[in-house]
């Protein structure tokens, strides 16, 4: 499974959804004010050039790494994975998901989407408390 998980889907294709992964693995590495170093060490990497390689599209996460990663980011090792399963095997997530991808879920939005929602509620929120 892990060798062509992708199987069915053009090359362009592939590579988008490798780059929306390394997208949001970057925006995790540094909403937990992580360097591409620090992450390197922490998920027992030699090079740090490896998470440019998975930020930029590059590269992809070993799934028999995730944990590291999951750790070293402060995330639930379970949003990890299916988050990462979205971009790297999107066939068996559709099929393992496709009822509970239909509702969205505050862990799978980016750091900056939940800062503006929670701008949002505190506006409302001040608003009710002026009244």
């Amino acid at each position: 499974m892990y060798a062509h998980p992708q199987q069915g889907k053009d090359n362009e294709t592939v590579q988008e959804l490798r780059r929306e992964a390394g997208r949001w693995v970057r925006e995790r590495r540094e909403a937990a004010r992580l360097s591409q170093r620090e992450l390197a060490a922490a998920v027992g990497l030699e090079y740090y050039t490896f998470i440019s390689q998975i930020e930029s599209g590059r590269g992809r996460i070993p799934p028999d790494r995730y944990e590291a990663y999951a750790r070293a980011l402060k995330i639930d090792v379970r949003v990890f994975a299916k988050t990462l399963m979205r971009y790297y095997d999107p066939v068996t997530y559709g099929i393992l998901f496709a009822e509970e991808d239909r509702k969205p879920r505050a862990e799978d939005e980016s750091p900056n989407a939940l800062q503006e929602r929670l701008a949002k509620l505190e506006s409302m929120v001040a608003k009710l408390a002026a009244r």
